[in-house]
């Protein structure tokens, strides 16, 4: 040992039991923390030297509310939304999340992940139904929407259902017709409009579905997307909610 070593020794301070358990740690939880969490998205990815950063899975977002919820009054009430929007939905995606970390789902995108639902757990499957169907549902409403649409979806929709009020009238029976929990929903299967509805948070793209294709404009039938304002009277709530579609939105699903 050189004379340099033995006097950084001699200066080092002693450490006692509690610092060094303190330190050791807070070495622990930093290490930790680099380890991909995974969220409902992908499976836990292992550090890959071959790769400048680790890359993150695949995860479920929650998007902005496009309005306040005082919006759209008085067709769906504030309180409604807010708790719609903010404990409904949000838990959705919570669920999703966990249940990518913990059950290490790797599909890279929402597309891959509705195409391989029949494969996913009942938790997975139905909080990313929850997830995306209402990110979907709160874009194809604004304030002052409604009305006949016009231009190529208009068109699209009267060539499909011979006018709007037939197609109107389909939509509605579909939305009444769902027995429970569930979603109504105008899809673009192959060129070809249909309408049609799933249980529970199942969508059109899920492989589960029986009802498949691109969905356009949907309609949430739960309770809690009503219950508050309408009570048990869902048809109240379907025939007031047609002043609250987007056909804007609808249409540049269309393309």
């Amino acid at each position: 040992m050189t004379i340099f070593t033995q006097q950084k020794i001699k200066n080092m301070k002693p450490i006692s039991r509690r610092k060094f358990v303190k330190d050791s740690i807070k070495a622990t939880t930093a290490a930790a923390m680099v380890m991909p969490l995974g969220l409902n998205a992908e499976p836990v990815v292992c550090v890959d030297t071959d790769h400048k950063e680790n890359s993150s899975p695949f995860q479920f977002a929650q998007i902005p509310l496009p309005y306040a919820y005082t919006a759209l009054e008085p067709h769906i009430d504030a309180m409604t939304m807010e708790i719609h929007y903010t404990k409904h939905h949000a838990a959705y995606v919570k669920n999703v999340n966990d249940a990518i970390a913990a059950e290490k789902i790797s599909y890279e995108n929402e597309k891959d992940f509705f195409a391989n639902a029949s494969k996913l757990s009942a938790k997975a499957k139905n909080n990313s139904g929850g997830t995306w169907n209402h990110n979907f549902f709160w874009q194809v409403m604004k304030a002052n929407g409604g009305g006949a649409p016009t231009g190529k979806i208009g068109d699209a929709i009267n060539g499909s259902f011979s006018s709007f009020d037939k197609f109107k009238e389909e939509f509605t029976k579909a939305a009444m017709g769902r027995f429970g929990s569930g979603w109504a929903w105008l899809i673009n299967d192959g060129g070809k409009l249909k309408i049609g509805s799933t249980a529970n948070q199942d969508n059109p793209m899920m492989d589960t579905s029986e009802l498949k294709g691109t969905p356009l404009l949907a309609l949430d039938v739960w309770e809690h997307a009503y219950y508050l304002k309408y009570q048990n009277k869902r048809n109240e709530y379907v025939a007031s909610w047609w002043n609250l579609v987007n056909w804007d939105e609808v249409a540049k699903r269309l393309g």
